[in-house]
């Protein structure tokens, strides 16, 4: 084991003791932030960082039955299950390999991408990486586990069915999208107000959503690439919720390697749908313009991400670095988003 995966290890372990949500409702990112810690090289800040993180976590809660493979549907998206939907998934993950059980359950917990603001859906995403590429281990498929029952348990479906099926791109449709009413809401009030938000479906399911596989992933590609976009001019209408319309998708589409190429095409409909919920409860009316990063590396932006400390923050910017690699113009607006998000979580805070 080398020594950035046994930091991995070290960190998810640790974790594990205690639970996915705190405070109430609030998302433990712990298990998110240090993987995309490790991942971007800076392994040596993860225990220093996770110190003074867990302080505010809690203990994992308790158990309240078992479930089974005849009595799951009972218990989905039932959030004081959420111990059970663990040990569920410790004991499949135990028993089969991980691939196959994400097959399997995938097209179960797609469906509720909405719960806990995505989060679930994005620690299943840094999970999947980390499995795919620092490879099988004790610590990363309790953590794969520990994912998938936290999905499980705060599955949620958005109050609309959306069926893209027009000509837009991501950045087209995503730029033509409406503002709900009333922004200053939890992300479950505001899915409440996206069935009556004039124009929010039509222009949701303009996208045009391709049947090849590889057209997906090209398509979930540029989603993410336009939502990470989208937050340098509108992350200022909620500075911390808005990184989520660019990290959703990210997450289901790091995960598309590890699953049936026939599950790509609706993965891209269902993390569309996310992020077209999340920018029209939280972005910004109008547009402001965000720092500029001409002269700036992506190493740095994730060092000025860790040192800033916020999880959100590191989380856009693993997503932020994610774009830039992929640019293949030298395009650094990706990175001014990221350090968009830095001064806006800064402010929120």
């Amino acid at each position: 084991m080398d020594t950035t995966s046994g930091t991995l290890d070290e960190a998810l372990l640790r974790l594990h003791t205690s639970g996915p949500e705190f405070n109430g409702y609030l998302s433990n990112h712990g298990p998110m932030a240090v993987e995309a810690m490790v991942r971007n090289g800076q392994a040596h800040t993860v225990h220093r960082w996770l110190d003074g993180y867990e302080s505010k976590l809690e203990g994992v809660p308790r158990a309240h039955g078992r479930i089974t493979d005849a009595n799951w549907r009972e218990a989905l998206g039932d959030s004081s299950r959420v111990t059970d939907w663990t040990a569920y998934f410790s004991h499949q993950v135990a028993e089969r390999p991980w691939r196959e059980l994400l097959a399997a359950w995938w097209p179960r917990l797609l469906p509720g991408i909405a719960g806990a603001a995505t989060h679930p859906a994005i620690r299943v995403g840094h999970a999947v990486r980390s499995l795919l590429t620092e490879g099988e281990d004790t610590a990363r498929l309790a953590e794969f586990a520990h994912a998938l029952g936290y999905w499980a348990a705060r599955h949620l479906l958005l109050p609309v069915a959306v069926h893209p099926t027009g000509g837009a791109t991501p950045s087209e449709a995503l730029a033509a999208l409406p503002r709900i009413a009333e922004q200053h809401v939890t992300p479950v009030s505001g899915y409440t107000q996206l069935p009556a938000t004039p124009g929010w479906l039509s222009t949701t399911e303009s996208l045009h959503l391709p049947d090849d596989p590889e057209a997906a992933r090209e398509g979930l590609t540029a989603l993410v690439r336009a939502a990470t976009l989208n937050y340098a001019d509108y992350g200022h209408g909620n500075g911390i919720m808005l990184v989520h319309a660019a990290t959703a998708p990210n997450a289901v589409l790091r995960t598309l390697p590890a699953l049936p190429r026939e599950l790509w095409a609706h993965s891209f409909a269902v993390a569309w749908a996310a992020t077209s919920a999340v920018t029209a409860i939280y972005a910004a009316d109008t547009p402001l313009p965000a720092p500029d990063a001409a002269s700036i590396t992506p190493e740095e932006v994730f060092e000025r991400a860790v040192a800033n400390g916020n999880e959100h923050a590191i989380k856009f910017a693993d997503t932020a670095l994610d774009v830039a690699a992929a640019s293949e113009d030298g395009d650094t607006r990706a990175l001014s988003a990221a350090l968009n998000a830095l001064a806006l979580i800064d402010e929120d805070d």
